[in-house]
């Protein structure tokens, strides 16, 4: 199958290492990609968030699949205007993406399809983010209502610090602040076809910078799969109570959704509570729960894009631990420092069960060395019999890797 796949960072990369896994001559294109993606598939160097670039493209490449990896084609209409030329696409339309494009949106379909989360507020000015903040207590939980790049929520104890975040993205658009809910965190992923949704494996992410969940949000320092200490029936139980209703409300809204949804869920001492929605694959948590898919992904992907989910079995996933660790550069989130080299990625990749994946790298235009260029550089994924095996395996091949300032958690699966 001829492929395309849309983005530049781990995700992808994660994507198309597991399209390529299935050794069935699939042509795959990445646009624009990374170095190392590049490395593995031709890149093109086109604008993804641009619906009419994207689809002339495809039409002219004969283009068999899309898969749209990043949140900003998606808002921008890109899967639209694909699937208008015939194309399949793995990615929900413009309208079905505002379930991340909007945390409103997403709210408001909650609402209707009857999805446990939990209570919040839209604030469109400073005084109704007040009134909100003071409404629920501390902890205080304030969202971006639009994408932010994985920096758009704030939970904190420090009423300042929120009320701050909330001036910052109300010059941006409205907020949302919610009350807190406690628990263990998971991120479970849907393949949609509009109407039938097949769940993934469950993975837990990291989204503060430093070891024990301290310092600021980011897009996400690591993760792990499966879940031992989820109950073996959440599965299910998220299927019946979240993804289905909510691809059910969609549809009746004439949104169908079609591609990957992503439910970050908290389970908390009166069930399983929704976060919040994504409509595409997460990162890192991709990194992690496609490296255990025994499942062919393309026959996955293009059963979503083409209507035909019903008819497939569901998922099957290997019984190995999975492990990604990010390595960041310094000063990210805040102020990456970029342009410095990048060494010793083949002596991590030779560390038996541990691959490195992608994500903001390019070659210095002078010498062609590799470089970081992002906050997110890259991530370190290592598979084992055990979580102690899969841990090992991936701290053995970052302690390889050389990047001047480069920052990563030390304890990521360390509690599981």
């Amino acid at each position: 199958m001829k492929i395309l796949v849309l983005g530049s960072g781990a995700r992808e990369h994660a994507i198309i290492t597991s399209l390529l896994s299935e050794r069935a001559g699939h042509e795959i294109t990445a646009a624009p990609g990374n170095a190392g993606i590049a490395a593995d598939v031709p890149t093109v160097a086109l604008d993804a968030n641009d619906p009419e670039v994207v689809a002339g493209y495809a039409l002219d490449h004969d283009i068999e699949l899309v898969v749209i990896g990043p949140e900003a084609p998606l808002v921008a209409g890109v899967a639209d205007a694909v699937r208008t030329r015939g194309i399949p696409t793995f990615g929900p339309g413009q309208q079905a993406a505002q379930l991340e494009g909007s945390k409103a949106f997403a709210k408001r379909i909650m609402d209707a399809a009857g999805v446990p989360t939990g209570r919040a507020v839209q604030a469109t000015s400073l005084l109704e983010a007040e009134q909100a903040l003071d409404a629920f207590g501390a902890p205080y939980v304030v969202k971006a209502d639009g994408l932010a790049a994985g920096k758009g929520v704030l939970v904190t104890h420090d009423r300042e610090a929120a009320v701050a975040h909330a001036s910052r993205w109300l010059t941006q658009g409205g907020v949302l602040v919610e009350e807190f809910l406690e628990g263990k965190e998971v991120s479970l992923f849907f393949l949609s076809d509009g109407h039938t949704v097949l769940p993934l494996t469950p993975a837990q992410d990291y989204k503060r910078l430093g070891d024990g969940d301290t310092g600021p949000n980011t897009g996400g320092m690591g993760a792990y799969s499966p879940l031992p200490w989820l109950a073996e029936d959440a599965v299910d139980e998220i299927t019946a109570t979240v993804a289905e209703p909510t691809v059910r409300q969609l549809a009746e809204e004439q949104t169908p959704f079609i591609g990957l949804l992503y439910c970050g869920l908290i389970v908390t001492p009166k069930g399983i509570r929704v976060i919040e929605f994504n409509a595409r694959f997460g990162d890192p948590e991709t990194q992690v729960v496609l490296p255990r898919l025994a499942t062919p992904l393309s026959a996955l992907l293009f059963a979503a894009a083409t209507g035909a989910l019903a008819g497939v079995p569901r998922p099957e996933f290997r019984a190995d631990a999975a492990v990604t660790l990010v390595l960041a550069s310094e000063g990210y989130p805040e102020a990456p420092v970029t342009g410095r080299p990048l060494t010793g990625l083949d002596a991590a990749a030779a560390v038996e069960g541990a691959h490195v994946l992608h994500a903001a790298t390019g070659a210095d235009a002078a010498s062609g060395a590799l470089i970081a260029t992002g906050g997110r550089v890259l991530s370190v994924v290592a598979l084992g019999d055990s979580f102690g095996e899969a841990r090992s395996r991936a701290y053995e091949a970052m302690g390889r890797i050389g990047l001047e300032g480069g920052q990563y958690r030390t304890d990521i699966a360390a509690r599981v």
